[in-house]
């Protein structure tokens, strides 16, 4: 049966490899194209974005990376379409709220996790791939990313390394539980920290197989439930957690000083921390995007797997 996910004026095109999958109900991950405009500098972020992609292949499952290029939906891109991504410095970046905007205007932007599994979700993707999600920020403003609320709203399984430790981790922990977005460990009874493994935060939920990860995500579906997290540690990390605490204390002191706000924060905190670290912090975050990309596959076939077995 042919499947019309979006509507049929809405600007779009998808990717006849990820289409096939999607019409053959063969596992699909989606991944933001963020990471590839900004989180990451050239060239290594077009390494990176090839590398996660092989990664849910080798899986076996499709890879979507989704962005807006000049007005359209893309879910799904070409080799040539991620160096563009990676190369050019005219893509800025849209959450959820903002993709209007965009495609009425015929810009381009990457997709923020927000933007990424709303449409995903749109084009009947259910499993999605970051190195971490956003969440609530330091301070006392009421500065809390969109992909909280995002998660909260839209029917999917995210996998990531937790929030970036840029973040207030414990106050970003505590909004997923109000927001009844339920996170399970893979392996791991911590909360990661992005960079860290370990960020203080017992979970409730953990296990060690992909499979027990799998049916705890087909209950949710029953349950009608919306988001989930499964989150993973980074494969490996090079600096102590004090270190890291040096490294961000000076880069946020920088932001202040560069009256850097807004949207420019993340990608300022990253590039600073990047320099400070001598490298270091981009190494792991490459490493755990490659990481995420391929437990979301595993997961994904899995649940594919349980679903074909209870629909026998």
């Amino acid at each position: 049966m042919d499947k019309q996910p979006f509507a049929h004026d809405l600007p779009h095109v998808i990717k006849d490899e990820v289409r096939d999958a999607l019409q053959q109900d063969r596992p699909v991950v989606a991944l933001e194209s963020t990471l590839i405009a900004h989180g990451l500098p050239y060239p290594d972020n077009v390494a990176t974005a090839l590398a996660i992609e092989a990664a849910v292949r080798a899986a076996k499952a499709v890879p979507a990376t989704i962005a807006i290029l000049s007005g359209r939906i893309c879910i799904g891109l070409s080799d040539a379409q991620l160096e563009q991504l990676g190369s050019s410095s005219a893509f800025e970046k849209t959450n959820r709220a903002e993709l209007p905007a965009y495609l009425s205007t015929k810009r381009s932007a990457a997709t923020t996790v927000s933007a990424t599994i709303w449409l995903a979700h749109l084009a009947g993707i259910a499993f999605f791939a970051t190195g971490g999600i956003g969440g609530v920020h330091r301070g006392e403003s009421w500065d809390i990313s969109a992909d909280l609320t995002a998660l909260a709203t839209t029917p999917m399984l995210v996998v990531c390394s937790g929030c970036k430790n840029i973040l207030d981790l414990p106050r970003t922990f505590e909004l997923l539980e109000t927001l009844a977005i339920p996170v399970v460990g893979f392996q791991t009874q911590q909360w990661p920290a992005f960079y860290l493994a370990d960020s203080g935060i017992e979970l409730s939920h953990f296990y060690s197989h992909i499979e027990d990860i799998a049916a705890f995500y087909r209950l949710h579906q029953q349950l009608h439930g919306h988001g989930m997290l499964v989150v993973q540690p980074p494969p490996f990390s090079t600096f102590s957690s004090e270190q890291f605490s040096r490294w961000l204390h000076s880069a946020e002191a920088t932001a202040r000083q560069q009256n850097i706000t807004g949207k420019a924060v993340t990608p300022f905190l990253l590039q600073q921390l990047h320099d400070l670290s001598g490298g270091l912090t981009l190494k792991v975050n490459q490493a755990l995007a490659v990481a995420n990309a391929q437990l979301a596959a595993a997961v994904a076939v899995a649940h594919q797997n349980c679903t074909s077995e209870h629909s026998a």
